[in-house]
This record gives structure tokens, C-alpha cells and sequence, in this order.
């Protein structure tokens, strides 16, 4: 498959066999070019300039998610529309050849412009300044059949990923009637993982939630789960949820992550990583590959979680988006830099209690395995002062 070359390790090789799919993660959404403003002191102000400490330029939007899971060595496949112009060849570049992600199902569009977010972190968090028009064509007109996967990632506001097509709107021979390609890759074994992005206008229409029949998880961060479910309380958003759908788990920031697991019976909660937190941009994508990366493995729900929050607060700790994204390397050298500290205190001994399960995992990581990126456009993002 082109743009798919081998990772240095793959955490499904155990499941894979002659019939298995080919594509482990499908997902279809709009790439920006994302120009990341790091480690600003305060937030712009009218009629001021403010200068920041890291600049970083690379994919984002659906992009972050699709880095994300083919750095953690899943198969990605990613439907988008891509601009001629030179942001939407740099994306392009960027997707297929440094990061080893399929675009078969992606198409570039002339006369149609790259859409473009600015992201200035501050203060713990980070404000965004995006353009853009919509995509020449819809996801039923671009993707056809999806391909055999066993995990497609959608937004669960777009409406139109669950409408199904009629025969002349480009879905094939995969689809039934009356399906859309969401509900086509689910009846052919694939998992439908949800997320969902923040409201403009601030409606949060239940009836949104009516979509997740169509899905196995949810991964919502607090704020989102509680405007949706009309609760006061993570814990009783995650409640509302878990009587949705199969899989759902809140993130809540530095308060950690909870979850409930109905197929297996279980429910966790994990805390977050103490960490410096340096840009936020992209890090709800990070988590939600992670959790990806577990579920396919069909690791325990604590385990997914707690590394789901550890791909997140590595991520935390960079600059740039998709770039910050990690690796199996950067998993491994964090493991073995605990292992290998002598501080005792609680703190440091619910680590490795609580990620014990890596000690599994890691001696098989070779020290080639895939590491977080710094290339962007003209190679001159300020990250040379990273630790």
C-alpha cells in the first residue's frame, strides 16, 4: 500500500494474520496547515506585539490524529481534501513521506485554498485563529468504499458522515442501502471511535448524541460531555455516555481521565502526568490514539487510559501540534528513564506501579522505533531549545 512503509515496531503484530485488514485506522476530516506560536507570555492584545518562545509549522486538524496513531504504529489511512497550492503540497509531503500515512483516498483540489489555523499557547492553554472554506467534495463523494479497517475515527457533529448514499454519490459495492460509509466499515468489523470538537454557537443539541448508535466509543473532553449531557460533573456526564455507547471516557485536563468499558464490565480513573506543559495544541488527538492503540490491543481499560494520559503529557511537552505527537521511542525512553530513577517517593512509585504493563512492551521497542519529529516548513521551527 503506498505511503505505508514498515514501523520499527508494530503493537499489533501478535493480531495479524493473511485476513486481517490492511488499514488498522481510517479517518476522514479536514487538514490544516497549523502555524503553532509557543511559550507566549500572555495573550495578544490590540494595538501590541507579543513574541514567543517556539514557532512550529506543520499538518493539523485531522492531520493531528492521523500522525498520532502512525507514530504509535497503526496502519493509518486519511480521506482529506488537500489544495495545489504550496501549504496543501507541503501537507501533503509531510503526511505521505515523512510520516508513512496512506492518501490513496485523498485528492488535491485547484482553485481551492489550504485552510490555515494559528495557535498561540499561553497560560496553560492555547487560543486558535483558524480560515478556511469547505472541502470541494463530501466524504461520501471522496472516500467510495472505505477501506477494510478495524477502527475508523469520525467527529460525531458532522451529520453527513451518517447519511447513506443512494448509489450515485460514491459509494460502492462495500455499502448496502440505506448505509453510510461510517455504518458500511462498522458492518465489515471495523470499531467506530468518536470524538467531538467545540461548538461555535454554543447549542449543544442533545441530538447529537443521538449519532453514537452508530459507534463503539467516545472520547469527549469534561467540558464537552458535560454541555452535551446537560450535567454538572464529569462523573455524571460519564454516566450519561456510558448508556450510549459501548466505550466512553471523559478527559478532564489535569484532573486525568475517566472511563467505563461496557463490554468488559469495567471503569477506571487515571490522574495526569505531572508535567511542564509547553503547548496543548493537538494533545486531545494524541490521547484519543492512544486509547486506539489499547483498545486494538485489547488491553485493560486502566492500562489504555493511563497511557492514553502518557502519550498526552509527552506530547504536552512540545511544540507543534502533530509534530509533538510520540513515538513508540519516545514511550520506551520515558520508561526507561523511570525505571532507572532512584527517587522513591509516592508520587514516582504510583508511576511504575500504575505502568507497569510497559515493562511488556518496552525490551520489544527497538532502539530505531519511531520518535517525535521536528521537521517543518523550511526546517526552521525554534526547537532546538527543547529538552
Amino acid at each position: 500500500m503506498k505511503g505505508m512503509p514498515q514501523n520499527a515496531y508494530d503493537p499489533l503484530a501478535s493480531r495479524r494474520s493473511p485476513d486481517a485488514p490492511e488499514v488498522d485506522v481510517f479517518v476522514w476530516g479536514t487538514v490544516f496547515l497549523d502555524l503553532v506560536f509557543a511559550g507566549l507570555p500572555t495573550a495578544p492584545k490590540p494595538g501590541t506585539e507579543v513574541w514567543s518562545e517556539g514557532l512550529a509549522s506543520c499538518p493539523g486538524g485531522i492531520a493531528n490524529l492521523a500522525v498520532a496513531t502512525r507514530r504509535l504504529g497503526l496502519r493509518t489511512s486519511l480521506a482529506a481534501a488537500f489544495s495545489d497550492d504550496d501549504y496543501g503540497d507541503f501537507c501533503w509531503r509531510t503526511l505521505e513521506e515523512q510520516e508513512g500515512i496512506d492518501l490513496c483516498r485523498s485528492r488535491q483540489f485547484p482553485e481551492w485554498h489550504s485552510p490555515v489555523t494559528v495557535s498561540m499557547a499561553f497560560g496553560g492553554d492555547r487560543a486558535m485563529v483558524s480560515h478556511g472554506h469547505p472541502p470541494p467534495v463530501s466524504s461520501l463523494e471522496l472516500i467510495g468504499d472505505p477501506p477494510r479497517s478495524r477502527a475508523v475515527m469520525v467527529d460525531l457533529a458532522e451529520s453527513g458522515l451518517f447519511e447513506p448514499g443512494d448509489g450515485t454519490r460514491g459509494l460502492g459495492s462495500a455499502a448496502r442501502a440505506g448505509e453510510s460509509w461510517v455504518d458500511a466499515a462498522r458492518r465489515r468489523g471495523a470499531l467506530v471511535f468518536a470524538d467531538v470538537g467545540w461548538d461555535r454557537d454554543e447549542r449543544w443539541e442533545p441530538s447529537v448524541l443521538d449519532r453514537l448508535s452508530h459507534c463503539d466509543a467516545f472520547l469527549p473532553n469534561a467540558i464537552e460531555a458535560m454541555a452535551y449531557t446537560a450535567t454538572s460533573s464529569p462523573q455524571e456526564a460519564l454516566f450519561a455516555l456510558a448508556d450510549r455507547v459501548p466505550i466512553a471516557v471523559v478527559t478532564n485536563g489535569a484532573e486525568g481521565a475517566l472511563g467505563i468499558d461496557a463490554r468488559t464490565g469495567e471503569e477506571a480513573q487515571v490522574p495526569s502526568l505531572r508535567v511542564h506543559e509547553v503547548d496543548a495544541t493537538g494533545v486531545g488527538d494524541v490521547f484519543a490514539a492512544a486509547m486506539l492503540v489499547g483498545t486494538l490491543g485489547e488491553w485493560p481499560l486502566a492500562d489504555r487510559m493511563s497511557f492514553a494520559s502518557l502519550a498526552a503529557a509527552l506530547a504536552l511537552q512540545q511544540y507543534g501540534g502533530s509534530l509533538a505527537a510520540p513515538g513508540w521511542g519516545d514511550v520506551a525512553d520515558w520508561w526507561t528513564g523511570l525505571c532507572s530513577d532512584a527517587c522513591g517517593d509516592a508520587y514516582h512509585r504510583s508511576l511504575r506501579r500504575r505502568y507497569a504493563f510497559l515493562d511488556d512492551i518496552v525490551p520489544r521497542v527497538p532502539v530505531t522505533a519511531c520518535r517525535r519529529a521536528t521537521a517543518t516548513i523550511a526546517r526552521r521551527a525554534d526547537v532546538d531549545d527543547l529538552p
